[in-house]
């Protein structure tokens, strides 16, 4: 079998990620019969059908997961032999990928990225935020080289670089009656009213199987994508959140919230985590950044 091109994986990935020829097509701003011609053109070469297809799109064969998962390394060795090779030339040019949860936000760049940029001028970065489920899967499909997020699930696709204990809290207005008590189990605090994330956010997974284990449903008032949200909520009096300390920071030095560690196990012991692809050999400027957060982060400095 020839070796398939980094053009044709491309293209294949494409359609792998958008479950259409026309979707990938237009996302690559090409027509659909190149896209649907070099589909064709690899499974001719691999000898096996790569896609099953249906009125609802495409979706992989086992031959096709295979052919994923090469076009995924293929792309990534490419893009470490580029580096080096512009390393080599003088040219210290490049750009790091993260994404990270928004609570995070705050601290990976006041603590993170500012000192790195005084010293590493030359690399730039592209920075998403993403629930803790998303971070793990852009890092997974190759979207992110770094993946920074809150009490992720254990993965062998992920490798974790930096693990710290990040309990789970209670954010409190100051003059919440709670406030003053050394920790609290959630149950305590499940008469107040609150503000979740929604599904699939590391805080929010944790407090519903906490709940549900005491026998209650969590009753969000307010359900929200934004972390700045769950902050005023907070601010303004309405109820209680639930964030590690870190998220919090700003609002902690101005006396703004109140954090009071929540002493249930799963809630007390969870951790951040810094992650990267597990088995993916990784470009200097990736080992630089992920080695200087784990130590400069607050996040990662253990409570």
């Amino acid at each position: 079998m020839e070796i398939l091109d980094a053009k044709a994986l491309r293209i294949f990935m494409a359609v792998v990620r958008y479950t259409s020829i026309r979707s990938a097509a237009d996302h690559l701003s090409i027509a659909p019969s190149i896209v649907s011609r070099q589909v064709a053109d690899i499974e001719k070469n691999v000898g096996l059908p790569l896609f099953h297809r249906s009125s609802r799109g495409v979706s992989l064969t086992d031959a096709g997961v295979l052919v994923l998962e090469h076009g995924k390394r293929v792309l990534e060795d490419g893009g470490l032999l580029e580096e080096q090779l512009e390393q080599l030339k003088g040219v210290q040019q490049s750009r790091v990928r993260i994404c990270c949860g928004e609570g995070f936000l705050a601290d990976l760049i006041e603590h993170g990225l500012k000192a790195f940029a005084d010293v590493y001028p030359s690399v730039s970065y592209d920075l998403h935020l993403g629930g803790t489920d998303g971070v793990m899967q852009a890092v997974i499909d190759g979207d992110a080289d770094i993946g920074i997020a809150y009490n992720p699930v254990i993965e062998p696709k992920v490798r974790s670089l930096a693990i710290s204990r990040q309990p789970l809290c209670a954010i409190l207005h100051p003059s919440s009656p709670l406030v003053g008590q050394q920790t609290l189990p959630l149950i305590q605090c499940m008469s107040l009213p609150c503000a979740l994330l929604g599904k699939g956010h590391g805080v929010t997974d944790l407090v519903g199987r906490v709940a549900a284990n005491n026998g209650h449903a969590m009753a969000p008032l307010v359900v929200t994508t934004s972390v700045d949200a769950l902050r005023r909520f907070v601010v303004a009096g309405l109820g209680v959140t639930y964030l590690p300390r870190f998220a919090v920071a700003t609002e902690l030095a101005r006396g703004t919230v109140e954090a009071i560690e929540l002493s249930d196990p799963l809630l007390n012991e969870a951790c951040a985590h810094l992650m990267v692809k597990a088995r993916r050999r990784l470009p200097n400027s990736v080992t630089r950044l992920a080695s200087h957060l784990a130590t400069a982060m607050s996040a990662f400095k253990s409570n």
